[in-house]
């Protein structure tokens, strides 16, 4: 059991951290049983289902990794198709400088 004095610490630090960011930053474990965030989905319903929250989450940095032909890039197109389709604007950075805008196409990319 926690003392008193160490409660009222933590109680005060976690007002204070919901003043200054607002409401839901801070969340005590077994309040929520599911995050829910919006997401992009990735065009793999396999996929979605094991990121957990159905997809990639918006407006967050996503890194893509794996080995050479694993399928990164084609990912990474689906996705930005998703988002396209749901009525958003992507950003696509080629690290790799092998854009192919024919193949971009064929992944749902409306690359104008």
């Amino acid at each position: 059991m926690v003392d008193e004095g160490r409660r009222k610490a933590l109680e005060a630090a976690l007002a204070n951290l919901t003043k200054r960011f607002g409401e839901g930053t801070v969340m005590r474990l077994g309040e929520a049983t599911h995050l829910q965030v919006e997401v992009i989905p990735t065009g793999s319903l396999a996929l979605d289902r094991a990121l957990g929250v159905g997809g990639i989450p918006r407006g967050r940095v996503t890194e893509i990794y794996g080995p050479d032909g694993a399928g990164k890039t084609t990912l990474a197109q689906h996705i930005v198709a998703q988002a396209q389709r749901l009525g958003g604007v992507a950003a696509y950075i080629d690290m790799e400088h092998a854009i192919d805008p024919d193949y971009m196409r064929k992944c749902g990319v409306d690359v104008d």
